[in-house]
């Protein structure tokens, strides 16, 4: 038998038996591609969202339906893409894996690995575009999340299942705040998400070795989209981040997502908006971009005991220019969360740290959550601290105050001494009770200011020490019953006067 012969035969015994199928496929082309956006034809049926492919392997998704064509945003290295290649649908949406897997990693918002760690383990895909639980799945939020830091803790407490704002100018301590509230969890049952979004590449490597040292990284998972991402990565960084921290939510756990920041993403956004011709609307950025931020917040809940009592709290970052709060993406923000916590320049630079506007700032679930032993020995601080600020304010332009106001003077400089305090130490319950104790009973106006730091020093160990009961009750239900606080109120006063200078 010949060649020719061998071979047919050869093709007849493969294709017995089998029955012949037709499978239709479309096929696009690329028409135009440049700065993470890659213009498409030939793909009619394509849903907005879905995933394409590309010839070479590189993925996108869907932004923008013409009647023509399609404008699909990169999620891969736009060099491997060029005019003239195939494009096919996918079918599906973008995915990213979800699970234990990722704790302890570094990733980018596709999953996939940054920390040299090796490939991550998780079958679980799920969708970074997830509807937000409905008002019947839903929960009171009333359990506290504490950040360790005094100021937000005693005046503007966070709830599990809150969205709280963190908002103010450049380079003023916005970032310092989430970082200290993810460190504040290393004893808590709450797993930690951080996404930097647009960041330069330093300020995500601080954050990332804040966390990897000072809190317990292995409960953290670190998302990373920084400025040299592709601006397809960098727009689906929250939705990301915010599906991986569902599964946990979802699980019966609770979560933290930090997202720094969305003023960032807000002008990725706009870039893609005006690549892909869509029209621009205030500020140049499009009218969508407040339902974006609004459906990817909407998703942070408290579920109920019947979906497992899971929750995801989140605490969104925006940056403000020269502290206008009235610009377009700060009311947008501020109207769709829970809450603003408003740094002020003027204070930082002052020394004022965590710079903190008590005035402007609010949380609109607050004393809902607050652990009642605080609550109840930070009943007035805010009040007396507004107070100070205008007091302080109208006695520099001279004169001589009265007793009384000097009082009110004195008391309100020492409730700014303990509201200031150094990043990346976080205080227990406890310490923050025993401080705010101290500070409305008048324990601290017999100390001079530069004596304040010295207290704070050894108050941890003294308390601990002279106080344990009331220390134990506080760290465990959050209250404090009348007995052990006079013990605690005791202790404290004794110790103030070890301290003052003689």
């Amino acid at each position: 038998m010949n060649a020719p012969d061998t071979w047919l035969e050869e093709a007849r015994r493969k294709l017995d038996g089998t029955a012949p199928t037709a499978h239709a496929e479309q096929i696009g082309r690329v028409e135009e591609v440049g700065d993470g956006i890659a213009l498409v034809s030939g793909l009619p049926g394509v849903r907005l969202d879905e995933l394409l492919r590309f010839e070479r392997g590189q993925y996108g998704f869907a932004q923008m339906l013409d009647e023509d064509r399609i404008g699909c945003v990169l999620l891969d290295d736009v060099d491997g893409v060029e005019a003239g290649d195939s494009v096919r649908g996918t079918g599906d949406v973008v995915r990213v894996p979800v699970g234990a897997a990722l704790l302890g990693r570094v990733v980018d918002p596709l999953g996939r690995p940054l920390d040299g760690k090796g490939p991550i383990e998780s079958d679980n895909l799920m969708p970074i575009e997830r509807p937000a639980p409905s008002i019947i799945d839903r929960d009171l939020v009333v359990d506290p999340v504490q950040t360790g830091l005094v100021v937000i803790d005693a005046l503007f407490a966070l709830g599990r299942g809150q969205r709280e704002l963190i908002i103010g100018d450049r380079a003023i301590g916005k970032t310092t705040i989430a970082i200290d509230t993810i460190i504040n969890q290393k004893h808590s049952d709450i797993v930690s998400i951080y996404v930097a979004v647009g960041q330069k590449s330093s300020s995500v490597r601080r954050a990332i070795d804040a966390i990897q040292q000072e809190a317990a990284p292995e409960r953290c998972i670190i998302v990373v989209a920084s400025a040299a991402s592709s601006p397809g990565l960098q727009w689906i960084a929250p939705f990301a981040g915010m599906t991986m921290a569902e599964h946990f939510r979802d699980t019966g756990d609770h979560a933290l997502i930090v997202i720094d920041d969305l003023t960032k993403h807000a002008a990725t956004h706009r870039e893609i908006a005006l690549l892909t011709r869509q029209s621009p609307g205030r500020e140049a950025y499009p009218g969508d971009v407040f339902y974006v931020h609004a459906r990817l917040l909407e998703r942070a809940s408290k579920l109920s005991k019947a979906r497992g009592s899971g929750s995801l709290t989140a605490l969104p970052i925006a940056e403000t220019d020269a502290g206008n709060l009235s610009a377009y993406i700060p009311t947008n923000l501020i109207s769709i969360t829970d809450g603003q916590i408003v740094l002020d320049a003027k204070l930082f630079y002052e020394g004022q740290k965590p710079a903190v506007d008590v005035g402007t700032s609010v949380s609109r679930v607050g004393g809902k959550t607050q652990a009642h032993a605080l609550r109840a020995a930070a009943q007035t601080l805010r009040l007396d601290y507004a107070q100070f600020l205008e007091l302080e304010s109208f006695t520099r332009f001279g004169g001589m105050p009265d007793t009384r106001v000097r009082q009110q003077l004195t008391r309100g400089q020492r409730i700014r001494a303990i509201l200031n305090q150094i990043q990346h130490a976080p205080l227990r319950l406890a310490d923050e009770v025993a401080l705010v104790l101290a500070v409305q009973g008048g324990l601290l106006d017999v100390l001079p200011l530069s004596a304040i730091s010295d207290f704070r020093k050894g108050l941890a160990d003294m308390i601990d020490r002279d106080a344990t009961d009331a220390v134990a009750m506080i760290q465990n239900d959050g209250t404090l019953d009348d007995d052990d606080k006079a013990t605690l109120i005791t202790a404290l006063d004794t110790y103030a006067k070890s301290v003052a200078p003689a």
